[in-house]
């Protein structure tokens, strides 16, 4: 045992350290091409169109003017909620899902 309790072999544990700089280096470059993305879905049969970043940071809503009745703005609020619920999820589950790639699955909280 080497002083301090630990085996030695402190080869091993520099490569370790290494994969471990590697893993983060490669985490951080994912994470910002992430956050960069945009993702897009639809609601009401692509009446409304969202568009958001990987940081879930709304870019765009589209419209199509048929959707537009003065008489039913509420159906209108309804569609972009749901849209923009659709785009976030979508971001979201990208983000874990390519995050999850890199980390081997284990849960960091991505």
């Amino acid at each position: 045992m080497a002083k301090g309790g630990f085996p030695m072999g402190g080869g091993n544990m520099q490569q370790l350290m290494r994969q471990a700089q590697k893993m983060q280096q490669d985490l951080q470059k994912k994470q910002a091409e992430l956050n960069e993305a945009t993702f897009t879905a639809q609601a009401g049969g692509g009446m409304v169109t969202v568009t958001v970043y990987g940081t879930k940071e709304l870019k765009s809503i589209a419209l199509n003017p048929a959707v537009v009745d003065p008489d039913d703005i509420e159906m209108l609020q309804d569609l972009i909620v749901a849209g923009v619920n659709a785009a976030i999820k979508e971001a979201s589950e990208a983000v874990e899902r390519e995050m999850g790639k890199l980390t081997g699955g284990m849960n960091l909280g991505f």
